[in-house]
């Protein structure tokens, strides 16, 4: 992950020129991104072939998910070593990879839900990306409350997949919910905050689109838990 510099210095006009650009090309790199991923979920919904090759085979299914893992871990943990290049190469093919796998997902909803669902989403997404943009305080706090909600989502999750609770999994997507409602707020934050110390670039505005398309893609599935009307 790119590290702030806590003693780094500008000008506020240059501060919010940087701000503004670097978030302007996050936005373009996540929304680059939803639309690979929606893209390969319809080529997968509509092709037999390639949805019986991911549903019929449960070892390609979750290869499919390790190398999603891998990916992600790759470009959040050696974004500094990677070229511009390989960055946006890996961020392309982890949503392309996310696109197939989602794509059982949407078989188990209506198009309707999903549709309401993601424009739910949407507008809860923009309205605390904007305010994390926007705001004056200092949301450093936020981080560790945010990451201790995210760890025990996931050790939640994988705890019920061996006890199938629908207690458990609604509990779980409501504080879903609100962990990655408040993420989008720190995360945008943070991309403002790197900015305002100098860091600029094509690398920075993938890691940031991959963070805040995390944030995204988790807020829709956590939200279409309770939205969704199932098939």
């Amino acid at each position: 992950m790119i590290e702030l510099n806590p003693n780094y210095s500008r000008s506020t006009t240059d501060i919010i020129v940087k701000q503004n650009t670097l978030i302007r090309k996050v936005y373009a790199w996540m929304g680059a991104g939803l639309a690979i991923t929606a893209f390969m979920a319809l080529v997968t919904l509509s092709s037999p072939a390639i949805l019986n090759a991911v549903l019929g085979n449960k070892l390609i299914f979750y290869g499919l998910i390790i190398g999603e893992l891998v990916l992600v871990f790759t470009l959040s943990g050696a974004i500094n070593r990677l070229s511009a290049a390989t960055a946006t190469l890996i961020f392309i093919a982890y949503a392309a990879l996310n696109g197939i796998t989602l794509s059982v997902v949407f078989l188990a909803y209506t198009a309707n839900s999903i549709t309401s669902t993601f424009v739910i989403t949407a507008g809860m997404f923009g309205t605390m990306s904007l305010y994390g943009s926007m705001t004056k305080r200092d949301l450093t706090s936020w981080g560790s409350f945010l990451f201790m909600g995210l760890i025990g989502i996931i050790i939640a999750s994988v705890v019920n997949i061996f006890v199938g609770s629908s207690a458990v999994s609604w509990v779980v997507s409501g504080i879903g919910v609100i962990v990655f409602t408040g993420l989008t707020a720190y995360d945008t934050w943070k991309i403002k905050e790197m900015a305002a110390q100098g860091i600029e670039g094509r690398k920075p505005a993938i890691i940031g689109a991959l963070t805040l398309y995390l944030d995204f893609i988790n807020l829709f599935l956590m939200l279409l838990r309770f939205t969704g009307n199932r098939r």
